[in-house]
């Protein structure tokens, strides 16, 4: 038996009595250990992305909380947590006003490198952690952040990621509707430019491109959706567009699924297309048994986790949207396909932290 191939543990068995269509195969246990260690001190592997620290407790925490896992976490471990998450955000000061606010990655990078300025990246996963945690976002200067997004909005309607040159596409629309959305206020966006950006991605082959005039991808597909989605504006795609779109998203899937034509499967793009799908309506012609296959031989049986492709070492990215892929095309949706929590945190944030 090769080390991709499923193994069947007992602990595990209960799954389908839930009425979680999930493959008796998923090792639970073993992901939670996996991701329990990236809490503590990175093992050698991972130190290469200690830079993007928040990122990472964000995978691990979601994850924990997609397999039962959660609460293993100790009480005051989660508030050990929550105070860190809280130590990275970026409030105003005079010299820069809001146009750092947010958070920051990382508390471990050198004194020489000024990290002091939000990502719009990192204030998404930030929120979404603090959720996951059970905490109700009371210490997050929501004034600021809302302030912070504003000077991040392009007048293509985009966003850029952090307040000074640098890129801007889908992915950073999809954190600003996110955030948007967490604190109930959306004086941080333009929806209508930020809509007609979105709808101007869309490429001829029915996916949606990071910009205007580049190949339709399955991450920025994603994005684009969701964020309409969370926008109220996913009706604004016309019929025929749509038909397009549910198309090429189906043909995203080999076994797997791929990100783009002619591309290999790829553990990722099964949460990736496999949400789009769902909140397209369309995620029942998706051949679940096919792809929770392909997943199984991305599965590590020994150390849990999952890799990009059979055969390579696990990560926490591949890791987290192999577990979040499955759920959120199961019979019984634990994932919240637009923000891309569990329903269990997402029920949190309604119930605690809309005041």
């Amino acid at each position: 038996m090769s080390a991709a191939d499923p193994i069947v543990e007992t602990e595990d068995a209960d799954v389908e009595d839930k009425g979680v269509d999930l493959p008796k195969q998923l090792l639970k246990d073993k992901h939670s250990k996996f991701f329990k260690h990236m809490l503590g001190l990175l093992p050698e592997a991972y130190q290469s992305h200690d830079s993007s620290r928040l990122t990472l407790l964000y995978f691990s925490l979601s994850s924990l909380d997609l397999v039962g896992a959660l609460d293993e976490i100790s009480d005051k471990r989660k508030k050990e947590l929550i105070n860190w998450i809280y130590s990275l955000q970026v409030k105003p000061d005079d010299e820069h006003g809001f146009s750092r606010c947010g958070f920051f990655a990382t508390d471990s990078l050198p004194e020489s490198v000024d990290a002091n300025y939000g990502h719009i990246a990192m204030t998404y996963v930030a929120l979404c952690s603090l959720i996951i945690l059970g905490d109700d976002l009371a210490g997050i200067d929501r004034e600021s952040i809302i302030q912070g997004l504003k000077t991040l909005q392009l007048q293509s309607g985009s966003y850029q990621c952090i307040s000074f040159g640098t890129e801007s596409d889908a992915r950073f629309v999809y954190c600003a509707a996110c955030i948007s959305f967490f604190l109930n206020d959306w004086r941080g966006m333009d929806v209508e430019k930020a809509t007609n950006f979105l709808l101007s991605i869309q490429s001829y082959e029915g996916g949606f491109a990071q910009n205007i005039g580049r190949e339709s991808h399955g991450g920025s597909t994603y994005c684009a959706l969701a964020a309409l989605q969370l926008m109220g504006k996913l009706d604004v795609i016309s019929e025929e567009s749509r038909s397009r779109l549910i198309y090429w998203c189906l043909n995203r899937q080999q076994s797997g699924f791929n990100g783009r034509p002619n591309k290999p499967v790829d553990t990722c793009y099964s949460f990736w297309v496999g949400a789009s799908l769902t909140l397209l309506g369309a995620k029942d012609f998706i051949n679940k048994e096919c792809n929770f296959s392909f997943l199984m031989t991305t599965q590590d049986r020994y150390m849990g986790g999952f890799s990009k492709w059979p055969g390579y070492l696990p990560d926490p990215l591949h890791s987290y949207f192999g577990i979040s892929g499955m759920y959120v095309i199961s019979d019984e949706v634990e994932v919240h396909p637009a923000l891309n929590i569990s329903m269990r945190a997402y029920q949190h944030w309604q119930s605690q932290c809309t005041s």
